[in-house]
């Protein structure tokens, strides 16, 4: 039986289906949130017992404002394809979930995940999907975890390669994360692991290619392995910097520390933001109309 014959026999079943297709992507998105509210009810959990850093907020407004902003240019039937996918993923989460076969995270992650991709079922052809899946997973709140498993090896890094800039000035040894600098002993504790620094770098990286370039996925993964060695060198340097004024006996007090920490992680996300718009497509302007994406 074609798909002609289907619905001349089955017309209720046709006008539901229409129905169901043309659903306003509001109500898709509503509805996908409802199925996954032990997700968010963990997320929101997470940031109130302070176990971990509210960034991940930033990231969903930057979500909520590319979907508000990109509201009129919205596909009036979804791509088939990307609901399925989201339908798995909402699926796995929710069994995985219930089951306690995967950590909080890891079905917190395949939620994000299908929630972004409902959103990209209505976005118009040719919008970049890699910076919208970027920004759900920068969502989750996954700070601790990454000074957990990442911090560590983040902070033998650092604290190597400033040894590498200081010796020049200074009689320095490493001593694991810690530092030997003219006698004195400084540990690069877990902030200078410059873990939130990465987060930053590649918020910053995901919001540039979302709302000010037409960068497509493969241009835009090209660039993240470029954003990884920018945050790093970023926080190599505010370490250096920060051993080196140590062992020189000029300590800074912490007003001083953190106001040389921002400035420094300002200059990361700025150089981050300047190497994505150099690969945006030549004539774009800034506020360009989106509806030339459709």
């Amino acid at each position: 039986m074609n798909l002609v014959d289907w619905a001349s026999r089955h017309p209720r079943s046709l006008e539901a289906a229409i129905r169901l297709d043309r659903l306003p992507p509001v109500l898709w998105l509503l509805a996908t949130a409802l199925v996954l509210w032990p997700t968010w009810g963990w997320m929101g959990a997470r940031m109130l017992d302070r176990s971990d850093d509210p960034l991940g907020l930033l990231a969903l407004a930057a979500l909520g404002l590319f979907a508000w902003q990109g509201r009129r240019s919205l596909r009036a039937s979804p791509r088939l394809g990307l609901l399925s996918v989201a339908a798995l993923g909402v699926l796995a989460s929710s069994l995985l979930r219930a089951g306690g076969a995967l950590p909080p995270l890891a079905t917190g992650l395949l939620a994000v995940l299908a929630l972004a991709c409902v959103l990209l079922a209505f976005l118009p052809h040719g919008q970049p999907a890699l910076p919208v899946l970027g920004l759900a997973v920068l969502a989750l709140p996954l700070l601790s975890s990454l000074q957990f498993y990442a911090g560590y090896p983040l902070r033998l890094v650092t604290a190597e390669a400033a040894r590498w800039l200081l010796a020049p000035f200074f009689v320095v040894e490493r001593a694991g994360s810690s530092l030997w600098i003219d006698g004195r002993l400084v540990i690069v504790d877990a902030p200078c692991s410059g873990v939130q620094m990465v987060w930053m770098g590649y918020f910053t990286a995901c919001g540039v290619a979302l709302f000010m370039t037409r960068m497509d996925d493969r241009a835009f993964l090209r660039r993240l392995p470029v954003v990884g060695l920018v945050v790093l060198g970023g926080n190599v340097l505010r370490n250096a910097l920060l051993v080196g004024l140590e062992g020189a006996g000029h300590a800074l007090g912490p007003l001083l520390h953190q106001a040389l920490g921002l400035a420094l992680l300002a200059v990361v996300c700025g150089a981050i933001g300047r190497r994505m718009l150099r690969a945006a497509p030549q004539g774009l302007a800034l506020g360009e109309d989106r509806h030339a994406l459709a």
